[in-house]
């Protein structure tokens, strides 16, 4: 009995252990075989080089410059290494004597641990002149790594600085959204960069090397390439731009030259800044001073800046005028004055312009014809045409968070503001004041609008990846508006080349252009002032904006150039000189012809 007991027992334990083998073994060989392929294969993604951005002429406007990224060896700071801790950061301090001893160590410690196997960054970016001389020692030592590790270059430093926009280190709100961003390190911010930033930085490639038990490298197993140097290319001209930037200087506002498609040959936001200096970051007190500026340098007024539009809203108001309760023959007769709601709306000219048709209301920028005609046409008819022409909405462009303006009506002040409108905010919205607001991109819209009877989709964008962008078009007007619109274009036309039209006297173009220019108050002037101060009486902050925009060749509508100057005053007088000097310099480049 006793010998069946041990002839049992003995067999159990073998048939036992010999189900754990299988077990093991076999049935449980892919779990272990993943387990020890996770010890030995590692795998790295390499960081893609973000694409450059061009001109239409191909000149570069953001480019990489070469440079390597330095890399200690995790695990240096216990009792037994940090001598070759501190003697790895002694050699790269004899080597390259502009780095920071303190910054490479606070870098190092900040992202030391047991748990991290990687080798950490201490200096982000040294130029390619400076490594290429020590590269060589640097090589050999185990506990340092010199990775590539471009940086971002603007070659035109503050030209189109808002358009371009720039790249500058990702925050972990940016990094949790975008992995991609944790092994590359920079994203757009702002303009192009950011609005393309997917496009531009491309996706990384994947290295699968074998490592053996102290995470040395072995063998390279498989090597995938980054998808990269995505090449961007714009509409934009950095001759006609460098140019327009230079009729800008000291002044403060936004200037756009468009193709009446909607590409952007040149555009401007100013006073701007060099973008450079964001990429590898600042002082506070630099920061501050771009921020805190009362021309506001951060702001792209193009697509950020609100405005009322004064004047320039004219001709698209006379045009749903004359289509809608009016006749183009209606006229009114000036008297620069009109008694309405309790207080006295008046017309620019002291003495009135007596009678007064669309043609000479345009021309010579009669406000008392507006007013008289929104009394007719209502602010509702009014809203609601302005906002099918394209305001009070964005333009499209390929800029990150545009503004829409507004259009004010009954509906949008009972929602914000809890009021009824009242009669005087018809008459007052008529001439583009009140809480009427425009981006300048918008007005330029407007006058491709009015110059060729389409809303064209504005954009920078002229290749991505090989494949050109198509120009976007609303065909908005009825057809009674389309029959209108040339006694709209007539009336422009005499703007700038009739002896009484508001902008003639300012120019000097050797291109014949319609326009319209305008003179936007930024303060009330109260009832009881008979006669106004003049503009350049006045303190800066307190003059009206002048604002120019027109369309040309006349007959042949190519380009339209709009410029609005902050507290400039008189719009023709502000801006006609501007505006002259860009067709001609059109016509030198060849976009004009002669």
């Amino acid at each position: 009995m006793k010998a069946k007991l041990i002839i049992f027992f003995f067999i159990s334990t073998w048939l036992a252990l010999t189900v754990r083998v299988f077990l093991l073994s076999v049935n449980s060989h892919s779990h272990y075989l993943k387990l020890s392929e996770q010890n030995t294969i590692k795998y790295e993604r390499i960081a893609p080089v973000r694409g450059e951005i061009v001109d239409i002429k191909n000149r570069p406007i953001a480019i990489n410059k070469l440079g390597f990224r330095l890399q200690l060896a995790p695990h240096l700071t216990g009792k037994k290494n940090i001598e070759i801790l501190n003697q790895e950061i002694q050699v790269l301090k004899k080597l390259l004597p502009f780095l920071s001893v303190e910054d490479m160590l606070q870098k190092y410690e900040k992202r030391e641990s047991y748990y991290n196997h990687d080798y950490i960054d201490i200096v982000h970016f040294v130029p390619y002149k400076d490594i290429l001389p020590v590269y060589s020692i640097l090589n050999l030592r185990e506990n340092i790594k010199i990775i590539p590790a471009p940086k971002r270059y603007y070659p035109y430093k503050n030209i189109a600085a808002h358009m371009v926009g720039y790249v500058s280190r990702a925050n972990k709100k940016e990094i949790g959204e975008d992995q991609l961003l944790g092994l590359i390190g920079y994203v757009g911010k702002t303009g192009i960069e950011k609005y393309y930033n997917n496009y531009l930085q491309g996706q990384p490639g994947i290295r699968k090397v074998q490592v053996n038990a102290t995470n040395q490298e072995v063998a390279q197993l498989s090597y995938s390439k980054a998808d990269e140097n995505k090449k961007l290319k714009l509409t934009i001209d950095m001759e006609l731009q460098t140019y327009m930037s230079k009729l800008f200087e000291g002044k403060v506002g936004a200037m756009v030259v468009m193709d009446v498609n909607g590409s952007i040959l040149a555009a401007g936001s100013f006073p701007n800044y060099n973008l450079n200096i964001f990429v590898s970051g600042m002082s506070y007190k630099m920061y501050d001073s771009l921020s805190l500026s009362m021309d506001h340098a951060l702001t792209n007024k193009l697509i950020h800046g609100l405005y009322p539009p004064g004047s320039t809203i004219k001709p698209m108001l006379g045009l749903l005028y004359i289509s809608t309760d009016l006749s183009s023959r209606w006229g009114v007769d000036c008297r620069s004055s009109l008694p309405l709601g309790g207080r006295i709306f008046r017309c620019w000219k002291r003495k009135g312009h007596k009678y007064t048709d669309i043609n000479k209301a345009i021309r010579e920028s009669c406000d008392d014809f507006f007013y008289k005609g929104s009394l007719i046409l209502g602010n509702r008819k009014m809203s609601a045409g302005l906002k099918r022409y394209g305001l009070s909405t964005k333009t499209g462009i390929d800029l990150p968070n545009e503004f829409i303006g507004v259009v004010p009506s009954r509906d949008w002040k009972l929602k914000k503001y809890n009021r009824k409108w009242s009669i005087g905010e018809t008459a007052n919205m008529s001439i583009g004041q009140g809480d009427f607001l425009v981006t300048p991109l918008q007005i330029a819209q407007q006058t491709a609008f009015i110059a060729t009877g389409r809303v064209p989709t504005p954009h920078l964008a002229y290749e991505i990846n090989g494949k050109k962008y198509k120009n976007k078009y609303k065909n908005v007007l009825n057809k009674k508006e389309r029959k209108q619109l040339p006694i709209i274009q007539k009336a422009m036309y005499e703007v700038c080349n009739n002896l009484k039209g508001t902008a003639t006297s300012y120019l000097h173009s050797k291109v014949i252009i319609a326009g319209k220019t305008g003179t936007a108050q930024v303060i009330a002037i109260k009832q009881n002032i008979k006669k106004r101060k003049l503009e350049r009486e006045m303190s800066y902050y307190n003059r009206s904006h002048a604002w120019f925009t027109s369309y040309g060749p006349y007959k042949n509508p190519k380009y339209v150039v709009m410029v609005m100057v902050e507290h400039g005053g008189h719009g023709g007088h502000a801006a006609g000189a501007i505006v002259s000097d860009i067709y001609n310099k059109l016509l030198e480049l060849e976009y004009i012809e002669k």
